[in-house]
């Protein structure tokens, strides 16, 4: 895979991607776009993969599209390619954002496809696209307002301000601030707790269920809740999670399963 990307897995399963265009700020272009997919659609199919860390190399998370990339589309007769979000948006371990810094734009999307997001004390975040020129790209419109309320949501989007981590968390954008030293860590500390004590099944389940949630009312999800749990009942990963809990020790719960076989 090309190197716009790294990728580093742990013993524990947690792999870790980092934007790497430090010296482009991390700017989103077509290699990085592609890259990144690669590495997602990849972990997603690895059994040994069980939570991941995206952040960016530098001082930078992404601060939105490449300038050059900007100005090519800026031009008179200039079309977008329809790169697909999808298997961003639910992807289906936990994916945890790093964000070491600007975190703007396309940069800013990509960190609300995370499940939990770090800030660094220092990152800065804006929606960026009016000030650009540009409505609301890549589904922002329909995330952020389920994130952070309609008004916040709409605050940031038309005046596409900046705001620091301190208000990112206040307004919910991200969940945790820490030292800008100590945020990949601090990340995947987390992401290693879930990937070593919780049920790679379940938390797919979970996962699923929140996505499903999202369009449905409440009782089509307690009856879905329903329909899940019982799958677990009198299974395996509860047994084991029991008898783990009971017995004061770490749990060994199946792993993702297998990837199918491609014909060949």
């Amino acid at each position: 895979m090309s190197d716009a990307v790294l990728a580093d897995l742990d013993a524990d399963g947690v792999l870790t991607l980092t934007f790497n265009r430090p010296e482009r700020r991390n700017g989103w272009d077509a290699d990085l776009h592609t890259a990144y997919s690669e590495h997602v659609v990849a972990a997603a199919g690895d059994p040994q993969v069980r939570a991941v860390v995206v952040t960016g190399a530098g001082s930078t998370f992404c601060p939105g599209a490449d300038l050059a990339r900007l100005a090519r589309l800026a031009a008179p007769g200039a079309t977008l390619p329809r790169n697909p979000t999808e298997h961003l948006r639910t992807f289906p371990k936990p994916m945890i954002a790093a964000i070491n810094g600007a975190c703007a734009g396309i940069g800013l999307v990509l960190a609300l496809f995370c499940h939990v997001r770090f800030a660094a004390e220092g990152a800065k975040f804006a929606t960026s696209f009016a000030r650009r020129g540009l409505p609301a790209e890549y589904g922002i419109a329909w995330l952020l307002p389920r994130m952070i309320g309609h008004e916040n949501a709409l605050d940031l989007m038309l005046s596409g301000r900046t705001i620091d981590a301190a208000e990112a968390q206040r307004l919910g954008l991200v969940s945790r601030v820490v030292p800008g030293a100590d945020v990949v860590t601090a990340a995947q500390a987390y992401a290693r707790d879930i990937a070593v004590n919780c049920a790679p099944h379940a938390v797919a389940a979970i996962i699923e269920q929140v996505h499903e949630a999202g369009h449905s009312s409440y009782e089509a999800a307690l009856d879905r809740a329903w329909e899940r749990v019982t799958t677990f009942i009198g299974g395996p990963d509860l047994r084991e999670g029991f008898t783990a809990y009971v017995e004061e020790r770490a749990p060994r719960f199946r792993p993702y399963p297998e990837p199918p076989q491609q014909p060949g």
